[in-house]
């Protein structure tokens, strides 16, 4: 089940994420995310993910969630990553679906919420602000150029 937390306001949307992930979750969370990026006049904004209590997620979610991310590159900038599983579990999850876009991508525990709040809403990290970066924003195809273009 995902739900939508209420400290939610432009330019930061976050959902937390209990139990086990599907796609009609995902579903479920598109549309209030859209609803986030129109409220902010279109302009990126920052996710805050709140995976504290969930417990896995079907392929058909971990699908689903790639392609929202991939359709939404441009709108989102952010995406802060709260739990409490060693970083190392964490960005094996996150970096499967944040990779090849070009938001950037934190890692808060769940005692540093306030935090990961403030760099959602604000971008740049205050430099003695507790983050472990999963994703520095750079996309991972983003240099790429395939062999066989111009055949």
């Amino acid at each position: 089940m995902i739900e939508a937390l209420q400290q939610s306001t432009p330019p930061a949307f976050g959902f937390k994420v209990t139990g086990h992930l599907t796609a009609d979750d995902i579903t479920t969370v598109v549309p209030l995310i859209d609803a986030a990026i129109a409220a902010n006049h279109d302009k990126p904004i920052g996710l805050l993910s709140d995976l504290t209590a969930m417990h896995g997620a079907t392929w058909a979610a971990r699908w689903d969630e790639l392609r929202f991310l991939r359709h939404h590159s441009d709108h989102i900038a952010r995406i802060a990553v709260v739990c409490d599983l060693d970083w190392q579990q964490v960005s094996e999850m996150a970096l499967n679906t944040v990779g090849g876009m070009q938001a950037e991508t934190r890692y808060f525990l769940s005692s540093e919420l306030d935090h990961a709040w403030h760099w959602a809403r604000m971008g740049p990290h205050e430099e003695g602000m507790p983050v472990g970066i999963l994703h520095p924003g750079v996309g991972l195809f983003g240099e790429y150029t395939p062999e066989y273009v111009g055949v």
